[in-house]
Order: C-alpha cells, then structure tokens, then sequence
C-alpha cells in the first residue's frame, strides 16, 4: 500500500535526520517504527490505565466494607521522623 502524508517541517526534519544517522533506510522505515512504537506506548498506557481503576476498584472496597480509618498525620510524620533519626544516627 501507498501512501503520501504532509509532515510539519520540524517533523520532516527528524525523519531526515534518522535517515541520514544510517539507522533507517528510507523514511518509510522511519514512518514504520514510530508507528510500532506508538501502539507499544499505547498498550503501556491501557494497561497503566487498567492498573489504575483495579486499585481505584479496590479501594472503593475497602470503603465499603469498613477496612478503612481515618490517617493521624501527626503520628505518620513522627514516626517517619524517628525512622529517618534512627538510621541517621539522630542527626
């Protein structure tokens, strides 16, 4: 299949350039990778996303069935205060 596409300058200009590295031999080439690279960074993304409403999911759980208190700041920063003295040597 064929195909023609208009690029900003600034694009042309980096498919010529990694012509010109000797890395690719044509801009097709180049035009092809970023594309498997996309989908790859897509995939990454969905999954990301995935992961993320699973632990929005889960929390939402844990509300509701009653495994979740309310945070003492207060108690979190002294004891990650006396956990950073002790292995400072109280500096």
């Amino acid at each position: 299949m064929s195909l023609n596409i208009s690029l900003p300058t600034e694009l042309e200009n980096r498919v010529r350039d990694h012509v010109a590295s000797g890395m690719y031999g044509s801009a097709s080439e180049v035009i092809r990778e970023a594309l498997r690279l996309f989908e790859a960074y897509q995939t990454v993304q969905l999954a990301s996303f995935s992961s993320l409403q699973a632990d929005i999911a889960q929390g939402m759980a844990d509300i509701h069935a009653g495994r979740v208190s309310a945070m003492d700041m207060a108690a979190i920063k002294a004891q990650g205060r006396a956990l950073l003295k002790s292995k400072t040597g109280g500096a």
